[in-house]
């Protein structure tokens, strides 16, 4: 399977796994970092959270068109990373003031505008070659898992720093303290029986005998533990770059004169004024509507589409109109899928179980959940048909090694109560790309050979309905919890929020709900990421590739922006409504894809 695919392939996919180990180490634990570190809300700390996610995705039009313009997309490249190190050295130096916190992200989100969209479009230049085109779809979807398996141990090592250093300050992790702290030391607590028996919990040797000063300390190592854990974020850069600097000769290089430069972009000269206004215009009336920040994310990318337009001759508007109607479904889907980080990274730590059982306990360790994958690889390897006798014996070691591990670890755990971190549910979409991705390729594959294959914008849309059914997952388990709303104490007077009381443990669930809802999103992930890169790849016009991935991005960005959708909500609504709503923008967005998927279909075909 990957015998048909060039060098360069390779050499993209471990670039991008060390960037992407970097990038959620920090993306596991920004918003909970915030709020710990500064006392934001939920409702802040998302729309700090979604401005940085759309700043990441919008700033990749930039690397676009820069890298276009130059035609020197692998030096771009390799800026990006530089610039992105920086941020993450930042990141690292603790007791930063908030201003500077946020300087920091802003220069990570610049330099991954220089990184991702150009590294994608650098795939892309690859199978332009006639000679790969047919497994260009197989490409990207090797690429992304490339994305996910550094995502996959980055929320264990973040956890692990987090916790390793709060030991060393002879505190327990637990992931309600930060916020009850910041209301003891606020004065909002008026009943502190519940907070001084869970400090003294969280006291290793010891008790709490000064709440004060515990409420102090225990919020300065908590947040200086992430701020290793930034550090860590900063190594992975080194490691990404010092691949990209010793193989690139292996990625294709494609420059251009400066003549050829000019010609590139256009000579059109109305077509900036004319999509300033038009962006302008779109920005106030979505401001009356809701506010300014999201009036400016959703005007630039209207200026961004009437920008593309006019510059485009006859010949390339079919296929930039085709590529823009599948930007504005994907807008939608990012919104949904990245609560990930943000609504369901609150379930997890308010809704779901603080201590597990041992079997399920497997999958919340970084070397249990090894364990695991590593019995079920010798399984596989060991009973698949027509393996050789050497990957027998390789799955047989496997599956001893694997087994024997599982038991021991199984037996060690505690048989009553095994505390498991919130941030870690963020490495099963991770785990589930990397251990599915091969599966669709060859379910993909199967149907390919019978002349049954979707079309890629036909992926797409099977994407989106997936993503719908799980949310659905969500919205059921969440039908008998308390809501964030009903724990609010209210000021009579003012109208103001006093203080939320801690979910009761009645309202904890079980992990299964939120691993099951990530497998079902991971799936839909599968079907439309990677084939929306391929689709853009293979579609856009080939001045606009840097371009047009950067749309691509920048896209995404705005879904990013609408994040705070979910967090302005999750103290208004009922959980089940909060997830209802991403149930319709899922199905809605599918209903249109599939409205137009004749006009996509002859583009591609």
């Amino acid at each position: 399977m990957l015998k048909d695919h060039p060098k360069g392939l390779f050499v993209a996919f471990f670039t991008n796994m060390g960037e992407r180990f970097g990038f959620y180490t920090m993306m596991a634990i920004l918003v909970l970092f915030l709020q710990a570190k500064y006392g934001l809300s939920e409702d802040i700390a998302g729309d700090v959270y979604s401005w940085f996610y759309f700043a990441i995705y919008a700033l990749a039009l930039v690397g676009g068109i820069l890298a276009d313009a130059t035609r020197k997309y692998k030096t771009v490249i390799m800026f990006g990373q530089i610039i992105m190190f920086g941020g993450y050295i930042i990141m690292a130096v603790p007791d930063l003031p908030q201003l500077l916190t946020f300087s920091a992200l802003g220069i990570i989100a610049f330099g991954n505008g220089l990184f991702k969209g150009n590294l994608q479009a650098v795939v892309g230049q690859m199978y332009d070659n006639p000679k790969y085109d047919k497994v260009r779809d197989t490409a990207y979807m090797i690429f992304y898992m490339g994305i996910n398996v550094g995502a996959f141990f980055a929320p264990f090592v973040a956890t692990g720093m987090r916790n390793w250093f709060l030991k060393t300050q002879n505190f327990e992790h637990d992931a309600s303290l930060p916020a009850l702290c910041h209301q003891y030391k606020n004065g909002a607590i008026e009943n502190v029986t519940e907070f001084q028996s869970l400090a003294d919990k969280a006291t290793i040797s010891g008790s709490a005998t000064d709440l004060s000063a515990f409420a102090d300390n225990y919020l300065d190592a908590f947040s200086h533990g992430y701020n290793y854990a930034f550090a860590v974020a900063a190594g992975a850069m080194i490691i990404s770059l010092l691949v990209y600097l010793i193989f690139k000769k292996h990625l294709p290089t494609k420059e251009a004169s400066a003549t050829e430069s000019k010609i590139s972009l256009g000579a059109k000269p109305l077509a900036i004024p004319i999509a300033v206004v038009v962006g302008i215009m779109v920005a106030f009336g979505v401001s009356l509507l809701k506010d300014i920040e999201t009036g400016a994310a959703i005007g630039l990318f209207a200026a961004f589409v009437t920008w593309i337009i006019n510059i485009s001759t006859k010949e390339e508007k079919p296929r930039v109109s085709a590529l823009l109607l599948v930007f504005f479904v994907v807008i939608f889907f990012w919104m949904a899928f990245h609560q990930n980080g943000l609504t369901l990274t609150f379930f997890a730590r308010d809704y779901t179980a603080k201590a597990v059982d041992p079997a399920t306990y497997m999958f919340f360790e970084l070397e249990n959940i090894l364990s695991v994958i590593a019995f079920i690889a010798g399984l596989v390897l060991v009973l698949g048909k027509g393996k050789k006798l050497n990957i027998r014996l390789i799955g047989a070691a496997l599956l001893v090694a694997g087994g024997s591990s599982v038991y021991y670890l199984f037996t060690k755990a505690d048989p009553n109560s095994n505390p498991i971190a919130p941030e870690v549910f963020q490495s099963f979409n991770p785990l589930f790309i990397v251990t599915l991705t091969f599966l669709v390729m060859g379910v993909f594959s199967w149907l390919n050979k019978k002349g049954k294959e979707p079309s890629t914008p036909r992926k797409i849309g099977y994407g989106m309905i997936i993503a719908a059914m799980g949310f659905v997952v969500m919205l059921v388990g969440s039908l008998n919890l308390v809501s964030p709303h009903e724990l609010q104490i209210i000021d009579e007077v003012t109208g103001e929020i006093i203080r939320t009381d801690p979910v009761p443990d009645s309202s904890r669930v079980m992990p299964y709900w939120l691993m099951s809802t990530y497998l079902i999103l991971t799936i839909a992930e599968l079907f439309l990421s990677p084939m929306g890169l391929s689709f853009v790849s293979k579609v856009a016009p080939g001045r606009f590739q840097g371009l047009m991935q950067g749309g691509w991005l920048l896209a995404t960005a705005v879904g990013n922006k609408l994040l705070f959708i979910g967090s302005s909500f999750w103290g208004i609504l009922d959980l089940w409504q909060l997830w209802l709503i991403f149930v319709a923008c899922c199905l809605v967005s599918a209903v249109f894809i599939f409205s137009i998927m004749k006009r996509l279909e002859k583009i591609t075909s």
